[in-house]
């Protein structure tokens, strides 16, 4: 049963061009974002949130990032899990966060 600080949502794989490679990134949902914000009061550099998070079968470390153009949280989604779970660009992704 996941806890008050697990947060499940779905959505699409996207491709950001820029600082010298492309990043990968999956937005939050409004409304699972705004649960985020209020479960957590603590914030590292940047505005993030420090979350593990599974997706598949993979399971990993890292922060959520506010974003201006998405007017939501994003999160990274590294090259490594990408390739094990077989994500495209565009494909709906299932995942999982937990703050740390």
């Amino acid at each position: 049963m996941p806890s008050a600080r697990t947060f499940a949502f779905r959505a699409p794989l996207w491709r950001h061009d820029g600082g010298g490679g492309a990043w990968w990134f999956v937005t939050v949902p409004f409304d699972v974002c705004d649960d985020i914000e209020e479960a957590t009061s603590m914030r590292g550099g940047f505005g993030s949130i420090r979350v593990e998070v599974t997706v598949g079968g993979s399971l990993w470390r890292t922060s959520l990032f506010p974003s201006v153009q998405a007017r939501s949280l994003i999160l990274p989604v590294k090259k490594s899990v990408r390739a094990a779970e077989g994500l495209a660009e565009g494909v709906a992704v299932e995942v999982s966060v937990t703050l740390i």
